[in-house]
């Protein structure tokens, strides 16, 4: 049976994972700063990626580390940029020191879309022109080329839009969240300039289970990969999805000077070399559920 360790058990993906984990029969120790597990495991263990004391409380003969531990955002003070480099840059790097040595361990990173420069209504693949507006993005650029660098076996997931909640009616996080809130609180919901740039939305069970099946094959080690999906929609087209079906109505807004600055344009995966290796069948599509909520 394998073994992981979960770094990052208390976030958004980091609970998929855990779930698809058990699915998956893998046994593993959830981690997170906080100091308690939201989903109550009880072998959960409270860690700072950034402490190498607090890692050396861990025992990494394992077969995976799902390094899913981090911060997101798009802030650019320079408190904020030295926060984030700490934790996203050096808590791999203290990560993948652990790891250094160990026989048959492999560390699974999540990246992003925001790693690349999107190109209008054109399907990037993972060697399509890179470009990073924020520091998050360039935290994660910095992170894949370590692992490239390392001496340790890794996969990298890049993952667009992700959306859906096993557990909960939490939509907080992200566009489709954003666009839900507003909705279910009977606003309408407003969309920078035309609506027009593209997204690849992802369901989060269809981010977690080709990533475990992933796993089970040798030609994916070392290797980075899009996760697609059954769509690739407009902004626009998304929120009048969510108005929809909430009765409300979209509007359109000046796009604000900050967010343009950072905006990467569409960011629209190509997935066909991960389809090579595991030939996944996308369970969801962003439309039904959306009528199902």
């Amino acid at each position: 049976m394998s073994s992981a360790i979960l770094f990052g058990a208390n976030g958004y993906l980091g609970r998929h994972i855990a779930y698809f984990l058990k699915q998956n029969q893998i046994v593993f120790i959830p981690t997170d700063i906080a100091e308690a597990s939201i989903d109550h495991h009880p072998n959960y263990k409270k860690i700072d990626i950034t402490s190498k004391d607090d890692l050396q409380q861990l025992d990494f003969n394992i077969d995976y580390i799902f390094a899913f531990a981090g911060l997101t955002g798009t802030g650019s003070a320079p408190e904020i940029v030295d926060k984030f480099t700490k934790v996203n840059e050096q808590g791999l790097a203290n990560i993948i020191e652990c790891c250094e040595g160990i026989k048959g361990l492999r560390i699974i990173f999540p990246s992003t879309r925001l790693v690349y420069k999107g190109i209008k209504n054109t399907p990037l693949k993972e060697d399509s022109e890179k470009e990073s507006k924020t520091i998050y993005a360039q935290n994660k650029l910095t992170c894949e080329d370590m692992l490239v660098k390392s001496s340790v076996d890794y996969t990298i997931f890049r993952i667009c839009v992700p959306y859906g909640n096993l557990f909960d009616k939490e939509y907080s996080y992200g566009t489709i969240g954003f666009f839900i809130n507003k909705a279910i609180n009977k606003e309408n919901i407003t969309v920078y300039g035309d609506g027009s740039l593209k997204r690849t939305f992802t369901h989060v069970r269809d981010i977690a289970q080709p990533i475990l099946d992933a796993l089970k094959l040798k030609p994916t080690i070392n290797q980075i990969y899009n996760i697609g999906s059954k769509d690739a929609l407009s902004l626009l087209e998304v929120a009048n999805l969510v108005a929809f079906k909430y009765g409300v109505k979209v509007e359109f807004i000046d796009w604000p000077e900050e967010a343009l600055k950072i905006e990467s344009g569409d960011t629209i995966f190509n997935d066909e070399k991960l389809q090579k290796e595991i030939k996944y069948n996308y369970q969801h599509s962003l439309s039904q559920w959306v009528n199902e909520i």
